[in-house]
Order: C-alpha cells, then structure tokens, then sequence
C-alpha cells in the first residue's frame, strides 16, 4: 500500500547564501525518494539574511502540526540551529547540517576583509562569521561534511585538514553533535551527492549515520558523538 504525503516523515530543507528554493530541488527529490516529504523553506540569505529568516522559519514551524525535520545546506544549517536555539519547543527532533560551517567561516571571514567583497555575505555575514554556539538544545544535531575541495572557496581559503574546498570540515564539527560523517563531495555537491542524502535520510530516521567501519569493528558511531540526548527509532 502506497503511503500518502500526510502518512510520510516530514522534513524541510533550508538552501544556503546565495542560492534560491530551486537550487536544493536534487536534494528534495532524493528525500522524497526516501520515503519522506519534503518541502523547501526558502528566504533572501543576502538582503534580508538571518533576522528576517529566522522569525519566519520559527512561524512556519510552529504551524507545521507535528514533528519535522530539518536539513540545512551550508547557511541553511547555521540558521536551523540559530531557529532551535531562540525556540527550543519547536517541534523538530532532529536536524541535519550539510557542510555547514557551524563554527563560523574562514571564507565568509576573508571575504569580509577585502573591500571589494565585504558586501557580497549581506545580512548573513555576522552569522557566518561567527557560527553557533555549542550545541546544547533537546533536538538531536548531526553534520554531513565533504571533502572534496574543489569551488569558489578555493580561492579564498587555504585550510589546514580535509575541507569541502569552502568549508574545512573542523569548521563542522561543533560540539554537542549527535553525529558527524564524511562524504566524498564538494560545498555544492553535498546538494546533488546520493551519499548525502541517503545519510540524511538515516539521520532523520535514526538519530545516527550509517558508519561502516563502526559495523566493521563494533565500535560503535563515530568516536568524537554526544548520543546521551538521543532519541533512536522513527522519527517521532
């Protein structure tokens, strides 16, 4: 029997700076094709950046009827988190962050040093400048990061480690997480990665990533995980 959307795991997709609702239709097809219903959140990153977005974003949750969950590519993720942390009754159990630099930009930081590029970040420069405080809020936290460094932030950072070529991976890896994992993808390509999506979707069901080595060895999730605010199973 074919479920209906109303009978399927909600979750809402926020895009980065930048981008429009248009740019994460990949990755709403993919949830979608994971058995959930997804739709797309989409605000002005640039003219209107976090102050405008987050009130909206915490209204359109708190209208939602029910349990949702969240995935936020790059900016969308610093501004979930940032929506969690002025409401933290928001009905939202768990939230996935794709490359999201949740401990502020080196990037975004040179760019805001140059006078040719500081107005490029707009409102949301603050935000990712700065990044989030350590994550200590009832909804369970895990961060999907690429390192494959290809793109724009090439040219503007040299990071030290593994990065997604705009975002080094230290840079998400804030604490309190309930889970980290690494795909092989770019800042963009975490959008279009099957492997993220599928991730994604074992988050939000699960509350944890899909680690093989842990399998392998039975260790367990990835060593650096806080899993003693998780809540496992279906997303409920």
């Amino acid at each position: 029997m074919v479920k209906s959307a109303s009978d399927l795991p909600r979750v809402l997709i926020l895009h980065g700076i930048w981008n429009a609702r248009s740019w994460v239709a990949p990755l709403a097809w993919r949830l979608r094709a994971e058995g959930f219903d997804a739709e797309v959140f989409g605000y002005d990153s640039v003219f209107g950046g976090p102050e405008a977005a987050i009130p909206r974003l915490i209204d359109h949750l708190q209208s939602s009827g029910g349990p949702i969950g969240l995935v936020g590519h790059s900016l969308g993720g610093v501004i979930a988190l940032e929506a969690l942390r002025q409401a933290s009754d928001l009905p939202v159990p768990r939230v996935v962050c794709l490359g999201s630099p949740l401990r502020g930009s080196l990037t975004a930081r040179n760019l805001a040093s140059h006078p040719w590029s500081v107005h490029a970040l707009g409102r949301s420069g603050p935000l990712l400048l700065s990044g989030c405080a350590a994550w200590q809020g009832p909804a369970q936290v895990g961060v999907v990061a690429g390192n494959v460094a290809r793109g724009f932030g090439r040219l503007l950072a040299r990071f030290d480690g593994e990065s997604d070529g705009t975002v080094s991976v230290e840079e998400t890896r804030l604490p309190g997480l309930a889970d980290h994992c690494i795909v092989a993808a770019s800042h963009t390509g975490l959008v279009f990665s099957a492997d993220a999506a599928r991730q994604a979707a074992n988050f939000l069901r699960h509350g944890r990533f899909n680690h093989p080595e842990a399998r392998e060895t039975g260790t367990g999730t990835w060593a650096g995980a806080r899993t003693d605010n998780g809540r496992a199973g279906a997303m409920e």
